[in-house]
């Protein structure tokens, strides 16, 4: 399978926008979203004469081994691996000596690095889309620089404060670690379920809000409905939160989420959550919910959240 969803070079130089669909197998909204954004770039001069596009649109999927079997990963979660150790290792060995996901991660970084150079960007944005095993709303995890944050915030969303330091080895860690000479932003965009048709119009959504906040396209050029298909959605959601706890699981832990919650869902201190093979697992304090695991795969049973509104 291709790698490469597309590519898209404006007439004027721009940013780099590097976004991965995929980066879990299982997730399919975000390759969906790409193809459909390639699609719409290529048509619209067609429609609309005065286009122009500033930047490098590159699209990617993220675990191509697990996309194809339709799994979040074949041995290791990818979206872990992005670690000092795990990047030495996977440049500096073969890669027919290599595990699955150790593999991807070789390719995306050779892709990457050749695309830099080949562009050679003042500016780098990453945009990683997800889908979650539950149902609810959608959110935006910002790195920690404000200008990451200001690109969250733009895409309509709820924002989530402080889950980087709740979990390691994520390409948002990997791309804001000064690993680069260009400026980095990076946000990662969670659009609904993985099944859920309307995910891949919200990642359609979040890519065209994105691409417009940071100047590669004119508002004008933008439909309204893209900002409206977000904002109806998180209506009813806080605008930002902070992480407060996560709950990590291993493969022997036997969890299983009690059925039923959804994202953002009030849980209050002592709430029974979920059960593991040491009993009843409770809330430790009140919150909200966030990303309740219903599938086999993974590393986190559940995140707890708290509403920064004022």
């Amino acid at each position: 399978m291709e790698r490469i969803i597309g590519r898209y070079t404006g007439t004027e130089k721009g940013p780099l926008v590097i976004a991965f669909g995929a980066m879990h197998g299982n997730e399919p909204a975000g390759v969906k979203a790409l193809e459909a954004m390639f699609e719409a770039l290529q048509n619209e001069p067609l429609k609309n004469p005065s286009f122009q596009f500033r930047g490098r649109l590159l699209g990617l999927i993220g675990n191509v081994k697990a996309y194809q079997k339709g799994v979040r990963f074949i041995e290791k979660d990818l979206n872990r691996q992005w670690t000092p150790d795990n990047i030495n290792r996977a440049k500096s060995t073969p890669i027919d000596q290599l595990e699955p996901e150790i593999q991807e991660l070789k390719t995306l970084l050779q892709i990457i690095e050749e695309e830099i150079a080949a562009y050679d960007p003042a500016r780098i944005i990453i945009l990683d889309l997800h889908t979650t095993t539950a149902h609810g709303g959608i959110f935006t995890l910002p790195a920690r620089d404000p200008d990451s944050e200001r690109i969250a915030l733009e895409l309509h969303a709820p924002v989530i404060k402080g889950l980087l330091e709740g979990i390691s080895g994520t390409t948002l860690h990997y791309f804001v670690q000064a690993n680069f000479e260009q400026k980095i932003s990076a946000v990662t965009f969670e659009s609904g379920q993985h099944q859920e048709p309307l995910s891949i119009s919200r990642a359609i959504a979040a890519i065209t809000n994105c691409l417009r906040t940071i100047n590669c396209v004119k508002k004008d050029d933008v439909e309204s409905r893209h900002d409206n298909i977000l904002i109806e959605h998180s209506a009813s959601l806080p605008k930002m939160s902070q992480l407060l706890y996560v709950h990590s699981i291993k493969p022997d832990d036997e969890f299983v989420m009690h059925p039923g919650f959804k994202n953002f869902d009030a849980v209050d201190l002592g709430q029974l959550l979920a059960n593991d093979a040491h009993g009843e697992i409770k809330a430790k304090q009140k919150g909200r919910l966030l990303m309740p695991l219903y599938q086999k795969q993974g590393e986190d049973g559940f995140f707890l959240i708290q509403s920064l509104d004022k």
